[in-house]
């Protein structure tokens, strides 16, 4: 078989919500000599979406579908990831692209060492955008507009891979964020599927009342809001939860905990405990609304001409140290575990050295910022 790739075509697996606004976001760019590609398991969904402009064609059958591709995307349900790849793996040309779109990434990344030829590079995504409706239906471009979008790339994945998604990335308007898997599913535990399992289990507590017709009637606003998450996709839901258990179990019992500590504030008439209680957790959500942690990393991050073909993208080296670093995520966490096992003293997690570096990456760019406006930078001796 002719394994040479030189198609600027992407294949979206996929053609659902984020599949959908994935093909939206990239045909909105009008890339030049870029085809947009779309496949579903449901053909109902792949012929919408060529019907509302998030494909160019859709092709029904995976093997043809992938055939040729310079990227594929599995925007699938995380359970379906395995079968896709082992499906798709015989037909990916020399060099093609895999990235993905679910919201767990250990599972994702071995099923993809397990199951990809080891001529095309992987790289793990999760754009940490979406909604509670699923569907091509629901599908819109913005959807990723200044969005977090997590990227894991595997340990062999080349530079060029890494930039390919990363150009992805940054044409759907999204930031993008290195992360371990590992990492990253207990913190996406936390800060998405801990929401979404709050939301089914105050609704179906509630639901379950006999009370429910008087109370469904005096539901409103806020009830709304805090049980929306209850309305998504069941089989995504499903998903998430049955490949992040351990961080799940983790988050559970801290929600726990913290509830218990309510529970007595109330019980022992704590009243000054409370307020305190509610005073800082506002004062804390204010806080996180008007800055959101890591934000300030954007002017870190070099940012790729989103009007180049996603194939041949040319960044500063500013950039290829984030990747290289990234590479090296798996193999840091086991050398620092192994040395606090060791000695039991507890060093830096990769979180926060990532932090640090950064940190002082930004110091530097400030400190040439202001040398520029102030015109302090060292000159020639024959410059005026």
């Amino acid at each position: 078989m002719d394994r040479s790739n030189g198609k600027k075509r992407i294949t979206i697996i996929g053609t659902g919500l984020i599949g959908g606004s994935l093909g939206m976001a990239l045909k909105g760019a009008r890339l030049p000599g870029l085809e947009v590609m779309g496949h579903d398991r449901d053909r109902g969904n792949a012929t919408q979406a060529e019907k509302c402009g998030a494909i160019d064609r859709a092709e029904h059958n995976l093997p043809r579908a992938v055939t040729g591709a310079g990227m594929v995307i599995i925007a699938v349900p995380v359970l379906a990831v395995r079968e896709v790849m082992q499906q798709m793996a015989p037909d990916l040309a020399e060099g093609t692209v895999v990235t993905d779109t679910t919201s767990t990434k250990a599972h994702v990344m071995r099923w993809a060492r397990e199951a990809l030829p080891e001529y095309v590079n992987f790289v793990g995504g999760h754009p940490m955008a979406g909604k509670e409706t699923a569907g091509i239906a629901n599908a819109e471009a913005s959807l990723f507009r200044g969005k977090a979008y997590c990227i894991c790339p595997a340990v062999d994945a080349s530079d060029m891979a890494v930039k390919t998604v990363l150009g992805l990335v940054q044409i759907v308007g999204a930031e993008s964020l290195f992360v371990d898997p590992e990492e990253h599913d207990i913190y996406a535990g936390a800060v998405s599927h801990l929401p979404l399992m709050m939301s089914t289990a105050l609704f179906s507590m509630l639901r379950s009342s006999p009370a429910w017709n008087d109370m469904g009637m005096m539901a409103s606003s806020g009830f709304n809001d805090v049980t929306r998450l209850a309305a998504s996709d069941p089989a995504m839901s499903h998903g998430i939860w049955a490949t992040n258990r351990d961080a799940l179990i983790h988050w559970l019992e801290r929600l726990a905990e913290e509830l218990r500590r309510y529970r007595d504030m109330l019980k022992d008439a704590q009243d000054e405990a409370l307020l305190e209680t509610f005073l800082k957790a506002q004062i804390d959500r204010e806080s996180f609304q008007r800055r959101p942690p890591r934000r300030e990393m954007e002017t870190a991050t070099a940012k790729v001409d989103s009007g180049q073909a996603l194939l041949s993208m040319l960044v500063g080296g500013a950039l290829a140290k984030n990747i290289q670093r990234a590479k090296q995520l798996p193999e840091l966490m086991r050398q620092t575990q192994e040395a606090d096992e060791k000695d039991g003293k507890r060093r830096p997690t990769l979180a926060e050295r990532i932090a640090e570096d950064v940190r002082r990456d930004l110091e530097k760019l400030e400190q040439k910022r202001a040398e520029k406006q102030t015109g302090t930078e060292d000159k020639p001796d024959n410059e005026t």
